[in-house]
């Protein structure tokens, strides 16, 4: 490595005799860690009975579910357009807000924007407890508070996605050029101009990638809010399993990924439109500093005025309309028309929120303090199930992303048009809402973890596989095409090589996916697919709110704990 100059010399010491430093400690822990978890993930599939044998068995249950589901019963299409318009518009109105949150609360949560250290803590409270809270414990508390309708859905989903949103749009601030922001701040600007024309045009990439990506997992949370009152197809679906009328529900189910397949593959078009490559990125972010340092140079001239004084007129900077700058303002005006068009349909009542704040004191106080309801064994119990099945599933998830993610990526593919085809099959699998795939499992194996692990396992293969591949494309192609040089074959090159450069980076995903599945794996349990979100449903239903609290506490312990594993993992390897 070091004679092809791509990475500097290791300053650790060597045993005399050897040419290869000793592990450090932190090394050794880490991978004894990782260890641990991968035992812990053979032995939960082993435990919860994850085998053929079992898949065998049920293979008469899936002949039997398909007899009694075809042919499907698609409702009239009037009706069908209405709910998937509503649909539709509950998931834009929640993204939207979660933005409009989000960009704030990250600029005080990153370490470069923020006024002070105890507002940037103050930040990232905020972002953590958002994402502890589950959209689902969100939806019966606004449900409480504004009675059924969209408008608890919108809020559910939009201020639990200040989760991811937020700690996003910190991370993008705090990895910006300081130089365009430090200039513009010399010529004398504001805070607030210095945001303005210093930070946003640098992470406004980032911000409108990321607000798409969250679309596409809100649309796919839709379904699951279903299953506890909000309209749309999520709703219809959750009514018509209720009533064992599964042609319908199945039926609707289809119609559901083949939304979110398209919104996967429109939000990827408008992302490439909108953003470009990395190299027109980087282009774009030249021309962006150019255009600032052209304004800095004016500013110099023609200092800002004090308060009451006019601005001079020094010019303005204005990019020229290529075919890029016309297709963006073209996407930007179509996202214009969906988001009003959302918001009205969506039918949000600015009066149930006036109506329902003054209750918000006794409603919260309903779930506070946490109680046990007597069942803390079994909840306790339960708790290590769900673990049991995030674990099973994300070790069946990477068997099978690993190879799929290989072949997706293009600097390890044989041809593209097999790494086209794996992206297409990962676009696919992705599309498919993990709660969907937990009903069909549970009337497949029936009720229990099994069919929580199996949905998982499915769902994490389309996001570890996307992953995988993303990580393998971003190692470094000249190391690879140096060892090939050398008369090494493609399996030779991707086990030696790109491989190992990628398996930091891979290590972290499996943890973010074990992550994702804890909480996934609660969810699921709604619908009978095992652990702890079954009893969280029925405490609920019967109104023992501290329980709910109990079990919200609880997920969040763990997963916090997991996140905290993999930080530390993280830095280990890095």
């Amino acid at each position: 490595m070091s004679a092809l100059g791509t990475s500097p010399p290791d300053p650790r010491p060597r045993h005399p005799g050897t040419t290869v430093a000793p592990p450090s400690r932190t090394g050794t822990a880490a991978a004894l860690v990782l260890l641990v978890l991968l035992c812990a993930a053979v032995w939960s599939v082993g435990e919860l009975r994850l085998n053929v044998a079992t898949l065998v068995d049920s293979v008469g249950n899936a002949a039997d579910f398909l007899s009694i589901t075809l042919p499907l019963d698609f409702p009239p299409l009037g009706e069908l357009l209405s709910l998937t318009g509503q649909t539709i518009a509950i998931v834009v109105c929640a993204t939207l807000l979660s933005v409009l949150v989000s960009v704030p609360i990250a600029v005080l949560a990153a370490g470069n924007t923020t006024p002070a250290l105890a507002a940037r803590y103050g930040g990232r409270t905020v972002i953590v407890v958002a994402r502890a809270v589950p959209d689902v414990v969100l939806a019966i508390v606004f449900f409480r508070l504004f009675g059924l309708g969209t408008l608890a859905g919108v809020l559910a989903m939009g201020l639990h996605s200040v989760g991811m949103v937020g700690k996003l749009y910190a991370d993008a601030i705090e990895q910006i050029d300081e130089g365009p922001r430090t200039a513009v701040r010399a010529t004398g600007a504001r805070p607030v101009q210095e945001l303005v024309a210093g930070v946003l045009p640098q992470v406004l990439p980032a911000f409108v990638a990321t607000a798409l990506h969250r679309f596409d997992i809100n649309l796919r949370i839709s379904v699951l809010l279903g299953f506890v009152g909000v309209g749309g197809l999520g709703f219809e679906i959750a009514n018509a399993l209720r009533r064992l009328d599964y042609q319908r529900g199945v039926a609707l189910a289809l119609v559901v990924l083949a939304l979110c397949v398209a919104a996967e593959l429109v939000s990827g078009a408008v992302r490439r439109a909108l953003l470009g490559g990395h190299g027109e990125q980087a282009h774009r972010r030249g021309g962006v500093a150019r255009a600032v340092g052209r304004r800095i140079d004016t500013l110099r001239a023609h200092p800002l005025p004090g308060p009451g004084r006019a601005v001079p007129d020094a010019g303005r900077v204005t990019p020229p309309w290529t075919p890029h700058r016309v297709r963006g303002a073209l996407f930007g005006g179509v996202t214009v028309l969906v988001v009003v068009a959302s918001v009205a349909g969506a039918d949000l009542s600015p009066w149930r929120i006036v109506t329902g704040l003054p209750d918000m004191v006794d409603t919260l106080a309903l779930f506070w303090p946490p109680t046990t309801g007597g069942i803390l064994p079994i909840l306790l119990a339960e708790l290590a199930v769900t673990v049991q099945i995030a674990l099973a599933a994300t070790l069946l998830g990477a068997v099978l992303a690993l190879p799929v993610g290989a072949f997706a990526a293009r600097n390890v593919s044989p041809t593209p048009e097999t790494a086209a085809v794996f992206r297409m099959v990962i676009v696919v699998v992705r599309g498919v809402p993990e709660l969907v795939l937990a009903i069909v499992f549970v009337v497949i194996t029936g009720l229990g973890p099994v069919a929580g692990a199996l949905a998982l396992a499915i769902g994490a293969t389309g996001l570890l596989g996307k992953l995988v591949a993303d990580s393998l494309e971003e190692t470094d192609v000249h190391v690879q095409q140096a060892v090939r040089a050398s008369g090494a074959s493609r399996s030779q090159v991707f086990v030696a090589v790109t491989l190992p450069q990628a398996a930091p980076a891979i290590a972290a995903h499996l943890l973010y996916q074990l992550d994702v599945n804890i909480r996934s794996a609660t969810l699921l349990g709604i619908v009978g697919a095992g652990g702890i979100g079954f009893y969280l449903l029925n405490a609920s239903r019967v109104m023992e709110f501290g329980v709910v609290t109990t079990i919200t506490l609880m997920v969040f312990a763990t997963v916090m704990a997991v996140e905290l594993l993999a930080l530390w993992l993280r830095r280990a390897v890095s």
